[in-house]
């Protein structure tokens, strides 16, 4: 018989490896993206202390109402921006991108280059 590759647990023992290396602190932060097959999720998250400072999706409502005739990754260079926009204003202007075991392709790299189109530099 052919066993099926379970291509999420390839993806997570992936984000595992990474995360060894990938460390958010108070002066840069980590940006976390998580995409599902009709979205995709962005986070700058504080590991210190756990918390998650700024965080967009496709799913809020200032970027759902731009995304009427938009390709997935479009909405994700959308989801980008807004990330960039929101952690400048909150003060962050330095992270460690953290793309959760995704390859750096198609919708997590438009985020990314939405992202430092916007003024985030990492």
């Amino acid at each position: 018989m052919f066993k099926k590759i379970d291509k999420n647990a390839v993806r997570v023992a992936r984000h595992y490896r990474q995360r060894k290396d990938i460390v958010g602190t108070e002066a840069r932060p980590r940006l976390n993206v998580y995409r599902s097959t009709s979205h995709i999720y962005a986070q700058i998250i504080n590991d210190e202390v756990g918390n998650t400072l700024v965080a967009a999706s496709t799913l809020d409502a200032e970027i759902k109402s731009q995304l009427n005739d938009k390709s997935k990754t479009e909405a994700a260079e959308l989801v980008g921006k807004v990330i960039a926009e929101r952690a400048l204003k909150a003060g962050i202007k330095q992270v460690v991108f953290d793309r959760g075991g995704y390859l750096y392709t198609g919708r997590v790299a438009a985020l990314a280059d939405g992202a430092r189109k916007a003024g985030l530099d990492f």
